[in-house]
């Protein structure tokens, strides 16, 4: 169960006919994954417990920026303390988001993608055969837009949302709305009343006004803990407001009712808003239908001009996320876990395994490693500044943003849908082992077609 095994005790030993059982076939439920922030000497001194017991000489720790950031100050600890067990991290999380130079990539990523792309080819192909509804898809990738951008690049929605540009040109919920007001406007004047519109999941923390509420919520959470803990929820919510800005009490109250309380009162164990949790696919559609009715005031729906609007929605989250690998996934895993291996017997601590040049045949693979530490940044967690692994956000100037801005206006005023189907493990290289559109546009030296 994640860091939480360490310091409990809790452990089990993998043996061949143990993980011939779950070969290629992802391995997170043979022993379980957990979300436990390792940051309190007592925790490192719990976990150098069972390490000597079973006389360990490494741990490896797979896992996205907020574990990798426990492998550096484990290893940190480790060290400074004399204590002579080695620490690695290995980049996994579907979010995309804990990848640069040397990190070109992070497993499930790959596999997650493909998923969720059978499922939008899916809903878009029902979509363009009944005509009549438009569906708002929610997509899992925590703060970063990486899997919405890719999904987009493999289907070819109407509109695909950036997380990354709606903060870039400071976008309020209204430019949100509108803009896709007027992409349904368009089509419904060429008779198409129907679409498909991607949304990242951490969407809401990107609009500048909202962002503001979070980060001052975050600060509260964190300054008044011990009051705010002892209150019930209802007296929470009062308690928070009191102790808001007027702008962003005034933003706060612009929000639907459920959805401010969830900005409140939701937060994981790292103090992140749960965004999985809020519907944003929901909010977006409900506001452009209030706008859409404002454009129909007065009209008939007999009229030429009125404006046809009937929205379904849709979170694809865990059905990514759980699945069976893909190939480049399961290769990938087996390098990593190799490379890992390695740096062990090369004495190394505190690194993360590397592999590189991922869009050429795995034989052609580079191996190493990078120091962690090399990755992080500060940031304010709980009301404190932590030192944490940055997450890589999707870069505008990057040829996928680039390939997606410049197709996006025919896309949503043209039905150009994908259908890409499963994820397909038997057949010629080119169809097996393709990686993702984004990995190809990244690192391709010439111009690709994707």
């Amino acid at each position: 169960m994640g860091p939480d095994g360490l310091v409990k005790h809790n452990y089990m030993e993998l043996t061949a006919d143990i993980i011939d059982e779950y070969r290629n076939t992802g391995g997170f439920d043979m022993i379980g994954s957990g979300r436990t922030k390792l940051d309190k000497e007592e925790q490192f001194e719990k976990g150098l417990e069972i390490i000597r017991e079973l006389n360990l000489k490494a741990v490896v720790i797979i896992g996205g920026d907020d574990s990798n950031t426990n492998a550096a100050i484990m290893a940190e600890y480790f060290k400074a303390h004399g204590h002579k067990v080695q620490v690695i991290g290995c980049p996994k999380t579907i979010d995309g988001d804990l990848k640069n130079e040397f990190i070109e990539a992070s497993f499930g990523f790959d596999t997650a993608t493909k998923v969720y792309s059978e499922l939008i080819g899916n809903v878009e192909r029902d979509c363009f055969s009944a005509r009549k509804y438009w569906h708002f898809i929610k997509l899992m990738g925590r703060s970063a837009s990486h899997i919405a951008l890719e999904c987009a690049l493999q289907t070819r929605p109407n509109l695909c949302l950036i997380s990354e540009e709606v903060e870039e040109y400071c976008l309020e919920l209204s430019d949100i709305v509108t803009s896709i007001t007027n992409i349904v406007v368009k089509r419904a004047k060429r008779g198409l009343n129907f679409g498909t519109i991607l949304v990242p999941e951490g969407l809401i923390e990107f609009i500048p006004s909202c962002k503001a509420l979070i980060e001052q919520l975050n600060e509260i959470m964190a300054k008044f803990k011990p009051e705010v803990s002892t209150l019930d929820p209802d007296a929470q919510v009062v308690f928070i407001r009191e102790h808001l800005e007027p702008e962003n009490l005034s933003t706060l109250d612009s929000l639907p009712k459920t959805l401010g309380r969830q900005l409140m009162l939701d937060r994981d164990p790292h103090g992140n808003v749960q965004v999985s949790l809020i519907e944003t696919e929901k909010l977006l559609s409900t506001l452009v239908k209030k706008k859409l009715k404002q454009i129909n005031k007065g009209k008939q729906k007999s009229d030429p001009d009125y404006v046809k609007f009937s929205a379904m929605h849709h979170f694809f989250g865990y059905e990514g996320r759980c699945a069976a690998p893909s190939n480049f996934d399961a290769d990938y895993c087996y390098a990593l876990g190799y490379n890992a291996a390695q740096l062990i017997n090369c004495g190394a601590t505190g690194y993360m395994s590397s592999v590189r040049n991922l869009i050429k045949p795995s034989a052609e693979w580079i191996c190493g490693g990078i120091p962690i530490t090399m990755m992080m940044n500060i940031e304010r967690r709980n009301g404190e500044d932590k030192p944490v692994i940055r997450k890589a956000l999707v870069d505008m100037k990057d040829r996928p943003f680039l390939e997606y801005s410049n197709n996006r206006a025919t896309w949503s005023k043209e039905t150009c849908y994908v259908y890409p189907g499963p994820i397909q493990y038997f057949g010629p290289p080119e169809l097996i082992d393709q990686p993702t559109k984004t990995l190809i546009l990244e690192h391709s030296p010439e111009e690709v077609e994707v």
